[in-house]
């Protein structure tokens, strides 16, 4: 089977399955292990926003879907040449990946039958019920089932650590110029640390918001998580958000590897966020994941 992947956490997964002989093709945003875009050839590009400020990538994409155009390159003759059987894609945020249509109408041109596979993950439980289908899919069921099981056995685990402590209201940033309230499975992540998720939308698409209406929604904490950044350019971004809610404890975390990606990582993710909120709890989780800044 010749598999490529469209989405850096269906690419995560695929090497989590010890199925990657399998995976021919990538996106340059695969970056999970850091191995793939090494041994596996590129076919969707993007513009690299290394650098830009979030006030910049954010004009820059509302630039684009105002315009009509893409914010990938699809490399249709790189695709033929894969020759794929299958191809994990999705459709639910355009920001984040090449959707499905674009890609079946480029099979179509170039009259290949490949079987698209489309993970469009809402909460929690749909992330991680996204490994059974790539596994079914994949002819590796049994590991997949295996790797459910061990991350729903890590949940249970924070779920019975702070079983009967305070749940502090949180509120998650998922970007800060402009302000996004957190939405899709990231207010899951928070109740699975054992927290209330406040200004936030569950299971539907994160939203611009305004600094006067987080506040109004009491947040006890507050999460800086914007999407695609590591814990230091999350901590650089918190700092002025810290100066938005004066006394209340600001955390900065490496939202790209464990927060905003729908891959196994977001149990590291819950598992971190539970320690911050109940460090007498859970065991402090490795460095570089998350740091309060205020």
């Amino acid at each position: 089977m010749r598999v490529v992947s469209l989405l850096p956490s269906a690419t995560e997964i695929v090497y989590a399955l010890g199925v990657d002989d399998d995976l021919v093709g990538v996106t340059f945003e695969c970056t999970e292990p850091s191995r793939a875009r090494l041994d596996k050839t590129v076919f969707v590009g993007g513009r690299d926003t290394r650098g830009m400020s979030p006030g910049a990538i954010d004009a820059y994409v509302r630039e684009q879907v105002a315009a009509g155009r893409d914010l990938y390159t699809l490399h249709e003759d790189a695709l033929a040449g894969l020759r794929p059987d299958v191809i994990l894609t999705q459709d639910l945020c355009r920001v984040c990946a090449l959707p499905s249509g674009h890609v079946d109408a480029a099979l179509d041109h170039l009259g290949c039958a490949a079987d698209v596979v489309s993970l469009d993950p809402h909460t929690l439980d749909d992330v991680l019920q996204t490994i059974p289908t790539i596994g079914s899919r994949l002819g590796a069921r049994s590991r997949a089932d295996a790797l459910h099981a061990s991350l729903r056995a890590r949940l249970s685990a924070v779920s019975t650590a702070v079983a009967g402590q305070p749940r502090p209201r949180v509120a998650v940033i998922e970007w800060v110029d402009p302000p996004f309230t957190a939405g899709h499975w990231i207010p899951d992540l928070v109740s699975a640390a054992g927290a209330a998720p406040v200004a936030c939308r569950p299971g539907g698409r994160s939203t611009t918001s305004t600094w006067a209406d987080i506040t109004a929604a009491r947040p006890d904490v507050v999460l800086v998580a914007p999407c695609g950044f590591g814990l230091a350019d999350a901590c650089a971004q918190a700092r002025p958000v810290a100066e938005e809610f004066p006394g209340t404890p600001v955390w900065a975390i490496d939202a790209d590897a464990f927060v905003v990606r729908p891959g196994p990582r977001l149990v590291d993710g819950v598992e971190a966020i539970a320690w911050a909120l109940h460090p007498d709890r859970l065991p402090a989780p490795p460095s570089g994941r998350i740091a309060r800044v205020a």
